[in-house]
């Protein structure tokens, strides 16, 4: 718990200062002013991290969170568990999506095993197992409240020894059948919304057993009455140990001043869950896309964050993490390399600011 309390004490503001100066500059630069939209808003969330107007990043990598969910055995997914293995073992090979946009962005890609109901002996693979899965959430509580800490913890420690590394940006991914369930009944923890709203079917449920899936949202909540003023009680109650895990991550990058990146919906929910934690968080964060999950649209609300992309995506793992990381990439290369009014012998008088609603 000590380090937990130490990361949320530490977290500061951005550098308002930087992202002043890196708005003048964007403002500066030949085109109608606020022209190229999101692309200066992450210029200016960059510079509030770093405390620098031009910012550049060499080395990037996508944290996975491997474990299985103990909900499954409701019948809430179309796969069967045991593919939670089966993906993580294809991934440390470079087989899965994530592996292969990683390898396209050159992007390192870190495994951890923090709750796999079995055990893979890898050397791609970290060992930070929490439990052997975690319990079935419709008969109490998911996990323990020390083993939700210890999740979390999880998350730091291998965020903080990224960074140590020199990594300049993380990437959030997960893997681990069932996990539409659990952060679906986060989100409704958190909101009130009904699990109508929050869930969607995943991997590919048939109606029924979509209706199943609410049914069985709404018992977990019920049963546990997760308190939605203490995140680490709602990831206990409802969560699973891959949404704590990276929650950690999250917290982690806050901390040391660092960006990170949403991919889909259930790393909003580990998201989530940093951000009710401090509120800080959420100067650090960049969210690439927005999931085919229902529940996404109003996982990104209650952040109050907009996603890059809707391509819609919905595989997990980090897929989205690259091609954010591309868009952030090309948002840093317009602020380094786009000459200004003056340098290109323009006249800028005559333009309007098309950020603001003059009417």
């Amino acid at each position: 718990m000590e380090l937990l309390k130490e990361t949320l004490k530490s977290i500061s503001s951005p550098d308002e200062g930087a992202k002043e100066e890196a708005k003048k500059r964007l403002d500066s630069l030949a085109k109608p002013i606020g022209s190229l939209g999101q692309l200066e808003e992450i210029v200016i969330k960059m510079a509030g991290i770093t405390g620098n107007i031009h910012n550049k990043i060499e080395k990037r990598n996508i944290v996975v969170m491997c474990a299985d969910n103990g909900v499954v055995e409701e019948g809430v997914s179309a796969c069967p568990q045991v593919f939670t293995m089966v993906l993580t073992e294809n991934m440390a090979k470079g087989l899965t999506g994530v592996s292969v946009l990683s390898k396209m962005t050159n992007t390192d890609l870190t495994i951890v095993d923090i709750g796999l109901k079995g055990d893979i002996s890898h050397p791609q693979i970290i060992d930070k197992k929490v439990n052997y899965g975690t319990s079935n959430f419709t008969k109490g509580p998911s996990m323990t409240y020390d083993e939700a800490v210890k999740a979390i913890e999880a998350g730091i420690e291998v965020g903080d020894s990224l960074f140590k590394e020199g990594y300049d940006i993380l990437g959030t991914g997960e893997l681990g059948i069932g996990n539409t369930t659990t952060s679906a009944a986060v989100l409704s923890a958190f909101t009130g919304f009904g699990s109508e709203i929050t869930s969607g079917k995943g991997a590919g449920l048939t109606e029924e057993q979509y209706r199943f899936k609410q049914e069985t949202i709404d018992k977990g909540l019920e049963i546990n009455k997760p308190n939605k003023e203490d995140p680490v009680d709602v990831i206990s109650k409802v969560g699973g140990f891959d949404i704590a895990g990276m929650c950690g991550l999250f917290l982690s990058a806050a901390k040391n001043k660092k960006p990170i990146v949403i991919d889909g919906f259930i790393s909003s929910a580990s998201a989530l869950c940093a951000v009710k934690l401090n509120p800080l968080v959420k100067e650090y964060i960049f969210p690439s896309h927005l999931s085919k999950e229902p529940g996404a649209v109003y996982m990104a609300k209650e952040l109050g964050l907009t996603p890059m992309l809707n391509l819609e995506m919905r595989l997990g793992e980090g897929s989205g993490c690259p091609l954010a990381f591309q868009i952030i990439d090309a948002a840093l290369c317009i602020m380094d390399n786009m000459a200004t009014f003056e340098e290109a012998s323009i006249n800028s008088e005559v333009l309007v600011d098309i950020r603001e609603d003059k009417n």
